[in-house]
């Protein structure tokens, strides 16, 4: 990533974090649940679905200085945090640890847990009701792109699929198909909110969901060939008695797979998102940087990395 990119990076990180802290202001409300709100969405991640959404838009000719594709990427980020809550929860993954701090139901029982991940999912899509600079069209296209990501055929049919193939055996088609729900489902719609703000091509929206479909699944086994690492902010060996595609095929065949669905998604995005690719230089910089930590807590060799 050269210098004027990692700069494009940090000036929309930063208005980002900025436009979120407006739409979940301190002190605006009282009690348990908006605290737990606002804790658990601003407290430091990677961020990385919003800043897709936003250097997509850049790339296919947004001007991200109008606030409403400022909002899409506060909705898909909260969005993915009340997915992340609910994760978290002693019924699904009874995690203890959420990046790097206790989970919300640690830290404000279950109750609130539940009741905040709900309010942010409300939240979010009032969020796209009221974007500015955004057409009715836009609105209403947004909206229904991502009810449908998190709905009963998408992240929330994934997360079904991931705990009940805890009590079973899934093939390799079965666990893809899970990590497809589970992951790519929300980076989806978070490129697809970039194309509706945009205004892009059918050919482009196209290009841009087989690109997030490989993104998906790469980072989803990022997270699982990471899972016993104490480094992740998240409680270690959760998936120890999951069926995941490291336990059916071993971390190295993994790895391998791991390399080309990021060389896929590369491809995808190549085409899709043009004039500065930002976007795509992006996303090559931080699958590049995870590729070589996982490399080496695997002791490959350096050709094997590449």
């Amino acid at each position: 990533m050269t210098l004027s990119h990692e700069d494009d990076v940090k000036m929309l990180l930063s208005a980002f974090e900025r436009r979120l802290e407006q739409l979940l202001p301190e002190g605006e409300q009282e009690g348990q649940v908006y605290a737990a709100m606002r804790e658990a969405t601003l407290v430091a991640g990677k961020r990385m679905r919003p800043l897709l959404l936003l250097l997509a838009a850049t790339d296919m000719g947004y001007k991200t200085e109008q606030t409403g594709v400022l909002d899409l990427a506060c909705a898909i980020e909260m969005v993915h945090v009340a997915s992340l809550i609910l994760d978290d929860m002693p019924c699904m993954d009874n995690a203890m640890l959420r990046r790097g701090r206790p989970t919300v139901h640690c830290q404000y029982g279950e109750h609130v847990a539940i009741l905040a991940a709900v309010a942010l999912l409300s939240h979010a899509f009032c969020v796209i009701s009221r974007a500015p600079s955004l057409t009715p069209e836009a609105k209403a296209r947004a909206i229904a792109e991502l009810s449908a990501s998190v709905g009963h055929m998408g992240l929330v049919q994934g997360q079904f699929r991931d705990l009940n193939g805890a009590r079973q055996s899934l093939n390799t088609d079965e666990i893809l198909l899970t990590n497809e729900l589970k992951t790519s489902s929300l980076f989806n719609a978070t490129l697809q909110l970039a194309a509706i703000a945009a205004e892009a091509s059918p050919q482009v929206s196209e290009r841009l969901h087989f690109f997030a479909r490989d993104l998906g699944q790469a980072f989803q086994l990022i997270d699982d060939l990471t899972d016993g690492s104490t480094s992740t902010g998240k409680d270690p060996h959760q998936d120890k008695d999951k069926s995941t595609l490291v336990a059916v095929l071993g971390a190295e065949t993994v790895f391998l797979r791991l390399r080309e669905h990021v060389r896929s998604a590369d491809q995808h995005i190549a085409t899709a998102c043009q004039p500065g690719n930002t976007a795509r230089h992006y996303v090559h910089a931080w699958f590049e940087k995870q590729l070589m930590l996982i490399s080496h807590s695997l002791s490959l060799s350096p050709s094997e990395c590449q």
